[in-house]
């Protein structure tokens, strides 16, 4: 195991800067993922990891070794790609020895290292078979274990499972993580799936236009996000904008257009002054329906349209000309069309944002 720095990483194409003076840490072990939309930078940052891109300024180091101009081939990274890049007209164990064969590693060596990796992906039964006898879960798991026939320092995935079906990437996301788990690898992960990287990551980083915006476990990101942008890319949000009538520690009182809510600073080493304009993030799924005020941060409104999905119903809750989106576990106000209820949210899970 060993971790990864990066140290005021910087990376250009032509004029254009595609990483911005980059500072993270990934520690050894770290099953990590880089997150966000397309064109932020995730992509040139895991290039950059591999040797594919030299950075004009800043350092990569693997433990305390400086791989910043070191060649692809001498970093010992396994790497897996999105369209798998299996060679068609080899068997399956030949694909996985590949890698083995061009190091030089001795025949029987080969045999036995192929065999552990087939067996740790389950896919032994397969070792004769080509790449077009296998499904997309399956030539998946060879494209693993090619990665790791060759006992890597560290293990770059590039939107792995972006080609497979639902069913098929929910598989693979566990097995992913069983392995790398398994061989102690510390894993870099590129993914636009925020499911994905909420699901199996240790930690992660969300980046824009070649900027980490925050780094944090999933929990930590999705619960306390630091800027819009982040609340807006991790799952769905209510948004509003307000000011700030007062601030105790690490919350502040706010005023909006449905209401005066108590919250928790999104960044307390960047607290907003009394009066300064924010915004709320408020997750559907944070607020409850009752027919009785609470004491704080609730607000009297309307259903308007509905989705049932059985476990869960999604409302359009209307207050004034606002429409927010509530969604309600086992739905118990679903049809209630008519009449008002009273939406109400605890202070923890309303997040103020300064911009």
């Amino acid at each position: 195991m060993i971790a990864i720095r990066i140290e005021k990483l910087t990376k250009r194409f032509g004029t254009t800067v595609a990483l911005h003076g980059l500072d993270l840490t990934i520690e050894a072990g770290e099953l990590f993922f880089l997150l966000g939309p397309s064109g932020c930078g995730k992509t040139t940052l895991l290039r950059s990891m591999a040797g594919f891109y030299i950075p004009e300024e800043g350092r990569i180091l693997f433990g305390n070794e400086d791989v910043t101009r070191l060649e692809p081939h001498r970093r010992n990274t396994g790497m897996m790609f999105q369209s798998y890049a299996l060679w068609p007209h080899m068997t399956v164990a030949q694909n996985v020895a590949f890698g083995l064969e061009e190091r030089k590693v001795p025949a029987a060596e080969i045999r036995q290292r192929v065999g552990e990796a087939l067996e740790s992906v389950r896919m032994s039964a397969y070792a004769e078979r080509r790449p077009n006898q296998l499904s997309g879960g399956q030539q998946q798991r060879v494209a693993l274990a090619r990665a790791l026939v060759i006992r890597p320092r560290c293990l770059l995935l590039d939107e792995p499972l972006s080609n497979l079906d639902a069913k098929l990437r929910l598989e693979m996301r566990t097995e992913i993580r069983r392995v790398c788990k398994e061989f102690k690898l510390t894993t870099v992960y590129v993914t636009h799936d925020q499911k994905e990287a909420l699901s199996i990551s240790d930690r992660m980083a969300i980046l824009e236009s070649g900027h980490i915006l925050q780094v944090g476990t999933p929990r930590d990101v999705y619960r306390r996000p630091r800027r819009k942008t982040v609340a807006n890319f991790i799952g769905d949000t209510d948004f509003l904008s307000g000011k700030v009538v007062g601030i105790a520690g690490e919350r502040a009182e706010v005023e909006t257009a449905i209401g005066r809510f108590e919250g928790i600073l999104g960044d307390p080493t960047s607290p907003p002054v009394p009066g300064a304009t924010v915004t709320l993030s408020i997750r559907p799924e944070c607020w409850s329906l009752g027919s009785t005020r609470t004491e704080r941060n609730a607000v009297k409104g309307r259903i308007g349209e509905s989705v049932y999905l059985g476990e869960i119903a999604q409302y359009d809750f209307l207050v004034g000309e606002v429409d927010l989106k509530i969604y309600e576990l086992n739905p118990r106000h679903m049809g209630a069309t008519k009449g008002e209820l009273y939406a109400s949210v605890e202070t923890e899970d309303v997040v103020v944002l300064t911009a």
